[in-house]
């Protein structure tokens, strides 16, 4: 019984490696995050536009600009931060990240038992 089991698990295994030869489209993107909508001292509006969740949020989007399915491999550049002076008061400051530079990736069609034409 237990020979049984084992033959049968090392015949799925072998036969299930298959699956390891996904291939993948790739594309970089520059592309820059937006201002925050308020106003804030240089230095708060530099880290506000620097956090890591602001960061990972634009560069998901900016993989969804392409379609749908593309996803973020990883990121070639993060850019640098750029600050403008707001209208109001010109001792505050609002800033973004400019030309972050991200690889995006998207399952090729027909690679993974996916055939062209056929949805």
């Amino acid at each position: 019984m237990r020979f049984f089991i084992l033959s049968t698990t090392l015949t799925l295994m072998l036969f299930s490696s298959t699956s390891f030869a996904t291939e993948y489209i790739y594309r970089d993107i520059m592309a820059n995050t937006l201002p925050s909508n308020k106003c804030e001292t240089l230095d708060k509006a530099k880290k506000t536009a620097i956090k890591p969740y602001k960061i990972k949020r634009y560069l998901k989007r900016f993989c969804l600009t392409q379609g749908y399915g593309w996803g973020v491999e990883e990121v070639k550049q993060t850019g640098k931060v750029i600050c403008n002076e707001c209208s109001e008061d010109t001792a505050l400051q609002q800033c973004y990240v400019e030309d972050t530079i991200v690889t995006c990736r998207k399952i090729r069609p027909g690679s993974v038992g996916m055939l062209p034409g056929h949805g």
